[in-house]
């Protein structure tokens, strides 16, 4: 993120709501109309808020569409032919297996901008656990200095962030491997940056990430 930043020309909207009751003033549509990236957040198995994120998606026209949920390996299988197919398309990414939500409610998302190219963000899972080895350095690869992954957190800041890994598992994690999930997170973050970057570069813009 550190090298986004100066890169982008507008701030990074963002959405995020626990339900489908969301009002979206106009004027934070014309600020999310005029940035480069836009930022879109989910709450998990709630379609409503899926569908708010597809109608979204479908007023923004975005050149290229992020997705956090998809590898690039899997990014790099969409074609027009399977946009047209919920089935055959989650099948392709093997969606079922993915651990993530139902495909039906991030399909909207695929057909809203018909025409936008698909990128994947998501750091396999073996290269996520291998980092709590390797290292963050070894397992972004190049430029991990750009995005702040060879310096580490300040103490307050990592102690909050293995706070917040133990909270989201359910304070059911062992306190000797929060270290390891807080660079697993930073890992992830890290590599939808520099996906987020990649295709505003690649697109020319505007650009659409999914997190999750």
């Amino acid at each position: 993120m550190r090298l986004l930043a100066p890169l982008f020309a507008a701030a990074f909207a963002s959405l995020a709501a626990p339900t489908g009751a969301v009002s979206l003033s106009e004027e934070t549509f014309v600020r999310m109309a005029a940035a480069d990236v836009v930022l879109l957040g989910e709450f998990h198995d709630n379609p409503s808020h899926h569908q708010i994120q597809a109608d979204l998606v479908k007023r923004l026209s975005p050149a290229a569409l992020v997705f956090e949920m998809l590898t690039p390996e899997q990014a790099a299988l969409v074609t027009p032919d399977l946009r047209g197919d919920a089935a055959r398309l989650a099948d392709t990414l093997g969606w079922a297996d993915s651990g993530w939500p139902d495909f039906g409610m991030y399909y909207p998302l695929f057909t809203a901008a018909p025409d936008a190219a698909i990128f994947g963000a998501a750091v396999p899972r073996e290269t996520a656990r291998a980092s709590m080895e390797m290292g963050l350095t070894a397992a972004f690869g190049t430029n991990a200095e750009e995005y702040g992954l060879t310096v580490p957190l300040a103490d307050s800041e990592q102690s909050q962030r293995e706070r917040l890994q133990l909270e989201a598992h359910c304070n059911a994690l062992p306190e000797d491997i929060l270290p390891g999930m807080v660079d697993i997170q930073r890992l992830r973050d890290a590599k939808l940056a520099e996906t987020a970057l990649a295709a505003l570069i690649t697109s020319g813009g505007p650009v659409v990430v999914i997190t999750g």
